[in-house]
């Protein structure tokens, strides 16, 4: 028996129903791989890891891997999708709960404002992630 010890990223299939996007973000999210994540954006795509924090790029990556280091899965629930043309605004409602990596539990949620775009092979990728899009003021 031969065994391949090479790994791969994992691959997310992406989705071209905008109100569909929530759900592939979820699926990459909960792999638990950077890299699956970044498959659910666009090139040059904004995130927002706190309110009033905008990150792009390899910090976009940082930053969802210190969500994803918290070990817990997410679970979405998109509430509103508005489309025009090849752009979506979705606002969704999402969950991090259970035991965080020093065992208390833990819990984060909020309501995201997210904007997604229909790119020319007809796949929806984010372009703004601002998952704390309805946070009060500071």
């Amino acid at each position: 028996m031969t065994t391949d010890s090479t790994t791969h990223a994992p691959t997310i299939t992406l989705t071209t129903d905008p109100a569909q996007h929530p759900a592939v973000f979820a699926a990459a999210f909960n792999t638990g791989d950077p890299a699956a994540v970044d498959q659910a954006y666009a090139p040059g795509a904004v995130f927002v890891p706190t309110p009033g924090t905008a990150v792009t790029g390899p910090e976009l990556t940082r930053a969802s891997a210190d969500f994803l280091a918290l070990g817990l899965p997410i679970t979405v629930r998109p509430r509103h999708t508005y489309v025009v043309d090849d752009t979506a605004l979705l606002i969704v409602d999402w969950t991090i709960d259970g035991p965080g990596p020093d065992g208390t539990h833990l819990h984060l949620e909020g309501t995201a404002t997210d904007v997604a775009r229909r790119g020319p092979d007809g796949h929806w990728r984010y372009i703004i992630d601002n998952p704390f899009g309805t946070a009060h003021r500071p």
